[in-house]
């Protein structure tokens, strides 16, 4: 289990429950190093003392605020926690709303509580009644130096805080020039309508996460390999003309023909048994007529290109 970032309580009321508080999220990220063009070497990153220009070792590097210009408090993390003790330990619930009136956009970024084992049937308890009753803990906690705003929820057995954005932080909606008004006057008939419901039905499933994944991800690896496969690790690759597309206007698109074109799509889809679809691609490979090659020479490819300019 990943090491806990705190070990304190959840409390509201006069209930007091003992909980570790975990990062509920891993990122999957690409590590990529920064290198120096000229001999393909790692570039560090240095700390260094604005007026000595010394480099400035971890271990002697300490937290400061500026209270005037160029004057310093320092802050350990003792300072940080002498501040409030009960507050950078604790997840003090102050409120209890519907879950569903929280919106997503003010949610960031999720937390585990995991009680201790003195805490467990009070623990058991409060998750029963968030799930009983469809309600979120409103709560302050700090983490890392900062005070959050959070919300307590649950997931299967386990209760989850979710750190929240306040409301200063989220941008209001009528900054920006978006559709309004009734269906009559943004010119959009039942039929229309009647078909985006069906659309949504069409493709409407149970909520799998493990189904979905960052292919972009895969397709940089993809490109890695291609570039060790083809002896170019050192090469830059230098950016390719963009050839500029004309702009589709929005008013030509016939949008009951699209939806149709949606639905019968997805209709299709899910008729087709896996070898109907592999008899269905042989057929369509099939049926692609084949260049005549007497006539036409394929394009050079960009890597042989740079290979022959070298």
């Amino acid at each position: 289990m990943p090491r806990a970032l705190w070990k304190g309580a959840i409390t509201f009321g006069l209930v007091y429950i003992p909980v570790e508080l975990h990062p509920g999220e891993k990122r999957d990220t690409l590590d990529l190093t920064m290198l120096d063009r000229r001999d393909m070497k790692p570039v560090g990153y240095q700390r260094i003392n604005k007026e000595s220009g010394e480099v400035v070792p971890w271990e002697d590097i300490v937290k400061g605020y500026e209270y005037k210009k160029e004057q310093y408090v320092v802050l350990s993390d003792e300072d940080f926690r002498k501040a409030n003790v009960e507050a950078s330990q604790t997840v003090n619930i102050m409120s209890f709303v519907k879950a569903e009136e929280i919106p997503v956009i003010y949610y960031d970024t999720p937390y585990y509580l995991v009680p201790e084992k003195r805490g467990a049937k009070t623990y058991a308890l409060l998750r029963e009644a968030l799930q009983r009753t469809g309600k979120a803990g409103i709560s302050s906690v700090v983490i890392r130096s900062r005070q959050h705003l959070a919300a307590l929820n649950t997931i299967d057995n386990m209760l989850v805080l979710d750190t929240l954005r306040y409301g200063y932080e989220v941008r209001p909606v009528s900054e920006y020039d978006v559709p309004q008004g009734s269906l009559r006057t943004l010119g959009i008939h039942e039929k229309e309508l009647s078909m985006a419901l069906k659309l949504v039905e069409e493709m409407t499933e149970k909520w799998n996460p493990d189904k979905y994944r960052d292919t972009y991800r895969d397709d940089i690896l993809a490109r890695v390999k291609e570039k060790i496969k083809a002896g170019e690790t050192d090469v830059i690759t230098e950016a390719e003309q963009a050839v500029e597309t004309p702009r589709r206007k929005a008013e030509v698109i016939d949008l009951m023909a699209l939806l149709k074109s949606s639905i019968d799509k997805k209709k299709r889809k899910g008729a087709e048994s896996p070898a109907e679809g592999k008899q269905a691609q042989r057929f369509r490979r099939r049926a692609v007529i084949k260049p005549d090659r007497s006539k036409t020479r394929p394009a050079a490819s960009p890597w042989s290109e740079r290979r022959k300019r070298a």
